[in-house]
């Protein structure tokens, strides 16, 4: 068996942070991620823009971390804002409610 895989690529400028996500974001590799935005909040990022556009699956755990992560951007007068989500990602966004993560 095979573990899945995420690669994370940061690029800073200014207070903003683009993330771009590919791979699979699961139970596995959902602490990757929530530790890559925990670390733009914690630099004193005030922006995050997270790109979705290769990233194949994401489950519950990434949506967990997604919403936990723009709670904790509000509470630091930060924000965060999902770009490209496949049809999937979407759809499992909007299921919860939670559309206003995305552009």
């Amino acid at each position: 068996m095979t573990l899945p895989q995420l690669n994370i690529y940061r690029h800073d400028r200014g207070r903003r942070a683009l993330i771009t996500l590919a791979g699979e974001i699961d139970p596995a590799t959902a602490p990757q991620v929530r530790a890559a935005l925990e670390r733009c909040l914690h630099d004193g990022i005030t922006t995050i823009d997270v790109d979705l556009t290769t990233v194949g699956r994401c489950d519950s755990s990434g949506l967990r971390v997604f919403l936990d992560a723009s709670r904790h951007a509000v509470e630091t007068h930060a924000s965060l804002r999902l770009h490209y989500p496949s049809p999937q990602t979407a759809r499992l966004i909007e299921n919860v409610d939670s559309d206003l993560l995305l552009l």
